[in-house]
């Protein structure tokens, strides 16, 4: 076993943990990052599958996110604006298919106005919340412990403008049911995004993305590491005191004076603490979970739908495949299409061969597109709840009554342990700018620490 020593062990090769260790390097710290995967990204990946350059992972960068386009910026790479030229589709609850542009979906007019008072006060509501500190709002307690759904719920009895409110942080960002989750913690999704008139727009959460995939952040991150980025070392223990820390993988140990766990709250489990982590910790893990979303890849030999005059978004809180979008790489001739199935569709969807299962998504696709959206060259489904490191998708979210609860205490150090990652972010929540201000965070606590 081959024995190091380090100033910092990072635990996870993903955004958050490749950005802080970058930070931890600039200050004149040493670190070593150690990587359960055979490669780095976490739940970054862009992967050539049958000829098709696809984002298994994440890809979208956003306006807002100010950490993400800087690092995007500093690494020398590109972005492009996704395609949306054309009008998008709606499918209503009796399967009408509606042509429309604007935001706004083309309901009933009746069911309009309701959508749009509830989301008047919900940007009120999320105008108060801090990020960082939801559970500190005076109604937090009140709104952990009604669900999103029976909130909506509580303020119409209207079915279609429910389903619609709902799906934007249920099904489309933390991929649980709409009844699994709190008001609270929807009210943090939307805040982490500035409103939730901005979650609910897909020119804006959908934005742009970055020529050649989103993992080059990573890779080019860990390039600049070299050598002390350790690929297939899962960590199995991690032994600790209040001033060090020894993590034992499989082919290596590290000695260090901090060590930073930047991965899914989900996996610290997989990890022996000795010794164990504190009460608090052990009980607060126990309440958070990773949603779950299959990320379907369709690839044409060309885009057809734009001929159709159509931009390949589509909506439908009624459909299999609840949205898709055209997601055809810069510079591709081709087209791609790439449609999302999320929390209990998921479940029914995987509890049916793989033929089955393709052939079910690919008809809801063409309830969009037509009959065309059946026959793709290239089809392939993003399944992160499969994935030993990752184990759902896209983030963790707390149960209900979890987050004011337990929220205060997320990133909370233990020892010489720091925690990092996008699930624990306040703005960017679930996204990459979240991780890499994750990283930033926990690197400027420890180099103020260790300097002091």
């Amino acid at each position: 076993m081959r024995e190091i020593t380090r100033d910092v062990i990072v635990v996870g090769a993903g955004a958050a943990g490749l950005t802080a260790a970058n930070e931890l390097r600039k200050a004149g710290l040493s670190v070593a990052v150690l990587e359960a995967r055979d490669r780095v990204g976490g739940r970054l990946w862009t992967d050539v599958v049958d000829g098709a350059t696809l984002e298994i992972g994440g890809q979208w960068v956003s306006p807002d996110q100010d950490a993400l386009i800087d690092t995007v910026a500093e690494l020398g790479l590109e972005t492009y604006s996704r395609y949306r030229d054309g009008e998008s589709v709606y499918i209503g609850p009796d399967g009408t298919r509606t042509r429309f542009t604007g935001d706004a979906f083309p309901v009933a007019e009746s069911t309009a106005r309701v959508i749009a008072g509830i989301t008047e006060r919900l940007d009120a509501m999320v105008a108060e919340i801090d990020p960082d500190r939801p559970w500190a709002h005076p109604n937090a307690a009140d709104w952990d412990t009604v669900s999103w759904d029976a909130w909506l719920r509580a303020q119409t009895d209207d079915d279609e403008a429910v389903r619609n409110l709902a799906f934007a942080t249920g099904s489309a960002m933390l991929t649980k049911p709409a009844h699994a989750f709190s008001l609270l913690q929807s009210l943090l999704m939307a805040a982490s995004a500035g409103s939730y008139s901005n979650l609910v727009d897909a020119d804006f959460i959908l934005d742009k993305r970055v020529v050649g995939g989103l993992q080059q952040v990573p890779l080019l991150l860990a390039e600049r590491l070299g050598e002390d980025v350790l690929r297939e070392q899962p960590v199995r223990t991690l032994t600790w005191d209040d001033s060090a820390v020894t993590a034992t993988a499989d082919g290596v140990t590290v000695h260090a004076r901090r060590a930073v766990l930047a991965l899914a709250p989900v996996l610290y489990e997989r990890i022996s603490f000795v010794p164990a982590l504190p009460r608090l910790q052990q009980q607060m893990h126990q309440h958070i979970s990773m949603g779950f979303v299959i990320k379907v890849h369709a690839v044409y030999d060309r885009p057809f739908w734009r001929e159709q005059g159509l931009s390949g978004t589509a909506f439908s809180p009624y459909e299999l495949a609840h949205e898709a979008y055209d997601n055809t790489n810069h510079g591709d001739d081709r087209g791609t299409l790439v449609g999302f199935v999320s929390d209990r569709h998921a479940d029914e969807v995987f509890r049916l061969s793989a033929e089955e299962r393709r052939e079910r998504i690919l008809d809801s696709l063409s309830h969009y597109y037509g009959p065309e959206a059946k026959e793709p060259l290239v089809y392939y489904e993003s399944d992160w709840g499969s994935e030993e490191w990752t184990r759902g998708a896209y983030a963790a979210s707390f149960d209900l009554g979890g987050l004011h609860r337990y929220g205060a205490d997320l990133r909370s150090p233990v020892g010489p342990i720091r925690f990092a990652c996008s699930d624990l972010a306040g703005a960017g929540y679930q996204h990459v700018d979240g991780a890499i201000r994750m990283g930033r965070l926990v690197a400027d606590q420890i180099v103020a620490e260790l300097r002091a």
